[in-house]
């Protein structure tokens, strides 16, 4: 099960003034999965308007309902049949291999129902994780640096604008406020089409 106030912790470190993600990649698809363009760029050289609008879309996902819209999927015994290699791989560099990440939209464009064209936001942050007392109350020094991935995948609202998040996940999930490699933490919008192709892929 997630622990609602994990999320809650992680989404108060995803404002312009606390922002923890340093990268940001994407590409933009259409209808049939096939890229109409990408881009990769630090997190810092986006603009006052960009950075809310993205802000929005990683939270989106950790911000929904807990244990309904974003649920916790442990990989399958043989980790190689899921994307874990890859999301492991991707999480170490930090985003910043573009073939890597060109494995992955193509993955997502072969499995993921679209009724339109849509884009695949990739947010790379690193959280601090403070100490924290058994009464709840914030201590000096850190329990470790927490280093994750958010996917949110969006429908195009007009040339190169994202709606609102349908699918995305994070990894690797934050569990008692700490990074667990086994599990994924996986949203799906409520009311939307559900992705069972994509989740399979993706946990293995």
């Amino acid at each position: 099960m997630i622990n609602r106030d994990d999320m809650l912790e992680l989404t108060r470190r995803m404002t312009p003034s606390r922002n923890c993600f340093s990268r940001v990649a994407g590409a933009y698809m259409d209808e049939e999965g096939f890229d109409n363009g990408t881009f990769n760029i630090h997190f810092g050289k986006l603009g006052a308007t960009e950075t809310k609008q993205k802000l929005d879309m990683a939270k989106t996902v950790i911000f929904s309902e807990t244990n309904e819209s974003l649920k916790d999927y442990k990989f399958g015994s043989n980790k190689k049949e899921s994307l874990w290699p890859l999301l492991m791989t991707l999480k170490a560099n930090g985003l910043k291999d573009d073939a890597m990440l060109a494995t992955l939209y193509e993955i997502i464009g072969e499995n993921y129902r679209a009724a339109g064209e849509y884009c695949i936001f990739l947010f790379y942050g690193s959280y601090d994780v403070p100490v924290k007392a058994k009464d709840k109350s914030w201590l000096e020094g850190s329990e470790e640096v927490y280093d994750f991935i958010i996917c949110a995948i969006a429908p195009l609202e007009g040339e190169y604008e994202p709606g609102e998040p349908e699918f995305g996940f994070l990894f690797p999930a934050f569990a008692d406020r700490s990074s667990d490699i086994n599990n994924i933490y996986i949203y799906q919008a409520y009311g939307k089409p559900e992705q069972p192709a994509l989740v399979k892929v993706i946990a293995g």
